[in-house]
């Protein structure tokens, strides 16, 4: 791998419309704008956490190579989420989505800031994340130094 390219592990979710084609238009929209995209799990089907909706999420994980710093990268991701349909949030509370697009591990980075935490947060707590991540990456946390494998067990 070049030097200045990191491998990206993101994971995406949908709950509103058609959820299998927005990750699908997602992923597609990711190789356009910001890298390779090197790996692609299965779908994973799970209920909405920290809100009440009917609406069922369907979950993927992939793994990007790319060349951009990673405000550059979250911008582009961001980007996707709109083009797509994705509202902008008028609070802090989980809502239904059309899209969700996480950076879960930007390379070996440890980012700390007000708008940004990667390793992402939550992942360690999340099967519809570990689940999907595992079937493509076994990455170390850096933080933990525990791989994604053993979060899973």
């Amino acid at each position: 791998m070049e030097e200045d390219s990191k491998i990206v592990a993101l994971s995406l979710g949908s709950n509103l419309g058609d959820k299998e084609g927005n990750l699908k238009s997602a992923i597609n929209l990711l190789e356009v704008s910001v890298g390779e995209v090197l790996n692609v799990s299965e779908n994973f089907h799970s209920s909405p956490l920290g809100f009440q909706s009917e609406n069922e999420f369907v979950n993927c994980c992939c793994i990007i190579k790319t060349k951009l710093p990673i405000s550059e990268f979250i911008s582009e991701t961001q980007k996707i989420e709109l083009d797509l349909g994705r509202l902008k949030k008028k609070t802090k509370e989980y809502e239904d989505r059309i899209i969700d697009i996480d950076v879960i591990f930007f390379g070996d980075q440890i980012i700390k800031s007000e708008n940004l935490t990667i390793p992402h947060e939550n992942f360690r707590k999340r099967d519809f994340v570990l689940l999907p991540l595992n079937q493509i990456l076994n990455q170390i946390d850096p933080e933990t130094f525990i791989t994604v494998k053993q979060f899973t067990n």
